[in-house]
């Protein structure tokens, strides 16, 4: 089976990501687990081998056993970061990911089967843009508010909230 895209560079690591953003009732659809507070989007790393878009249909089908279509590419995002998964603890991490608004049908009911790759279960929670939870990408709450039809580019840097 190809590998999920991790580098190790230069005493850290790249990513490449795919998230999908599935909006129904105006509501988004985001993951999180239980060993974490925060939320983020249903996704992950691209593997060796495929397109972002073949990743984001995969990892949607893997998150919520259901395949969906992909509507368009959304936002590029560019994430640096220190990293909390057990694996990795306290390593920078420099992640590109791609987030695809994907085409969520009526009877869409998302079942989550899914785990972190350190082992932690997953869930899946419908949430409006004013929930409280701190959610990854933040520019979800304002963005996904009113979408634009073009593609637009952030970059975060979350190292310097971080202490070793």
């Amino acid at each position: 089976m190809p590998k999920d895209i991790t580098l190790p560079c230069d005493g850290g690591l790249v990513n490449l990501r795919v998230g999908a953003i599935i909006l129904k009732g105006g509501k988004l659809l985001m993951a999180g687990n239980e060993r974490e507070p925060y939320l983020y989007s249903v996704g992950g790393r691209i593997r060796f081998g495929e397109t972002a878009g073949e990743a984001v249909v995969r990892e949607v089908e893997e998150e919520t056993g259901r395949r969906l279509a992909i509507d368009r590419l959304g936002f590029i995002h560019e994430n640096f970061f220190i990293s909390d998964s057990r694996l990795h603890e306290g390593k920078p991490v420099y992640e590109i990911s791609f987030f695809f608004y994907m085409k969520t049908p009526e009877d869409f009911e998302p079942v989550s089967r899914s785990f972190t790759e350190d082992g932690a279960r997953e869930f899946l929670a419908w949430i409006d843009f004013d929930d409280p939870r701190t959610i990854y990408p933040d520019f979800f709450r304002t963005e996904l508010k009113h979408p634009e039809m073009t593609v637009k580019h952030f970059v975060t840097d979350g190292r310097q909230r971080h202490t070793t």
